[in-house]
């Protein structure tokens, strides 16, 4: 393989399902975004050591940027590193796509040394006292950074590089892949949700893999016994139990192609905070533990309006694509976003469903102490509300104090309407917008290279 591959996967934000995505019985609607997260492979080099494989893997976004591990098939493909910096995604990622594949060295004895660019688009991190570097032709920014010390707008960067480096790791083995990235999307989805939870520690939900993977879907989560029942990594019988689970095994997973209404777009505002995700969530999971059945029925109705708003844009959407005059007249009053509204039933239920969906957060938030949508954040999005050609917003995800999401008509400029206003003063919109597709190739590898 003699030339470069580049490859790129999504950020996500989970518009309906935050908690509830937890357990497989409850469905979410998560939007792929614009920011993405990019890997470009080299051709394939060769050490002059033949007992091993090396996988390097650098940016030059971040100080101390370079992993390099030594994989060998004696050792059934535990990755070793050979450098100081470590990296648990990047290492559990070489990992699994070894053990996938189990390469023998005798077939790659002039080419056991893989490399791997990553670059990562700006609007994953808060870019307040960043240097932004236009590197080839791409703008990327935080290389002055180290990576833990820039505060994280919550649109999912370590599932989008786990899904990214997946995918450009797999190419060094599948000839085929950066052409069909279609026909291997399933393994690489599968493969990615392994690393991805292993990880971090713990069986996730998945939602941000399956976006980075997918794009823009509806998605119902797989059971966490698959991958908790994996043997450790390196054991003898870890290899093929994960080609078992990647290709065989049924996940009952509802992963199903979805998008906001035509006409409507998705901002995304920074609040330059960010949150820790893993505390909330620990601290919503004691909350439901030791208060049900109330919690229960809190889930419950959660669990409803999630229903009718993703209902809700689906009317909007039939509507849109009709161009009748009621449809017309029904976008004018939300670009208006005056009183008019009232008027259509399609507003008023899509916009009860956010109302419903805040109300239940904001209960949770009192009732456990996890700053899912706390007062300053309750008041930002009131503020929102009023604003001119938006539909409705709400607090994405796990909520706190990353990014906010608003629905909004496409012709409208939030970061104009907003300029100037106090109220809004905290608030970096960011330079993204729905993207339905998920990994993919990019055409012009050399494009991220300065010539």
């Amino acid at each position: 393989m003699s030339e470069l591959r580049a490859f790129s996967a999504p950020g996500k934000a989970l518009l309906a399902g935050g908690y509830l995505v937890l357990d497989p019985k409850y469905e979410a609607f998560v939007v792929g975004l614009s920011a993405r997260m990019h890997a470009v492979a080299h051709p394939y080099d060769s050490l002059q050591e033949s007992d091993k494989f090396v996988v390097r893997v650098k940016s030059k976004q971040f100080k101390d940027g370079e992993w390099l591990y030594s994989i060998s098939p004696k050792t059934n493909f535990i990755p070793v590193s050979v450098s100081g910096s470590k990296n648990p995604f990047i290492e559990k990622v070489i990992a699994n796509v070894f053990s996938y594949f189990k390469p023998s060295l005798d077939d790659y004895s002039s080419r056991n040394l893989f490399v791997i660019d990553i670059f990562s688009d700006d609007a994953y991190h808060s870019q307040e006292d960043s240097v932004t570097k236009h590197h080839g032709n791409r703008r990327l920014s935080f290389h002055s950074h180290r990576i833990e010390e820039v505060p994280k707008t919550g649109l999912g960067s370590s599932a989008g590089l786990v899904t990214v480096l997946t995918t450009a790791l797999a190419s060094f083995f599948v000839p085929d892949l950066a052409d069909n990235v279609d026909k291997y999307r399933k393994m690489i989805h599968n493969l990615s949700q392994v690393s991805h939870c292993q990880a971090q520690g713990k069986i996730g939900s998945g939602f941000d893999v399956a976006a980075a993977a997918y794009g823009s879907i509806k998605y119902r989560r797989f059971p966490p016994a698959l991958i908790s029942n994996l043997p450790e990594i390196g054991t003898v019988t870890y290899a093929d139990k994960l080609v078992h689970l990647v290709e065989e095994v049924a996940w009952n997973i509802t992963i199903e192609n979805n998008h906001l209404p035509s006409g409507l777009v998705l901002w995304m505002g920074d609040i330059k905070s960010g949150s820790e995700t893993v505390k909330l969530v620990q601290k919503v999971k004691k909350w439901y533990d030791t208060h049900t059945p109330d919690s229960l029925e809190v889930y419950t109705e959660l669990d409803h309006a999630n229903s009718r708003f993703m209902d809700g844009l689906s009317e909007l959407d039939r509507l849109y694509e009709s161009h009748d005059h009621y449809s017309t007249q029904l976008f004018e009053s939300i670009k208006r976003n005056d009183s008019s509204c009232q008027n259509y039933s399609e507003i008023t239920h899509t916009r009860d469903a956010v109302a419903t969906i805040r109300h239940c957060f904001r209960k949770i938030t009192k009732e456990s102490g996890a700053d899912i949508e706390p007062p300053i954040q309750t008041k930002l999005l009131n503020d929102c509300q009023a604003l001119e050609g938006v539909l409705t917003c709400l607090i994405p995800g796990a909520g706190g104090y990353d990014a906010i999401a608003v629905i909004a008509l496409q012709d409208v400029d939030l970061k104009a309407q907003t300029a100037g206003d106090e109220r809004f003063s905290k608030v970096q919109w960011l330079d993204v917008s729905q993207a339905d597709w998920g990994v993919r190739k990019e055409e012009d590898p050399e494009e991220y290279f300065d010539k």
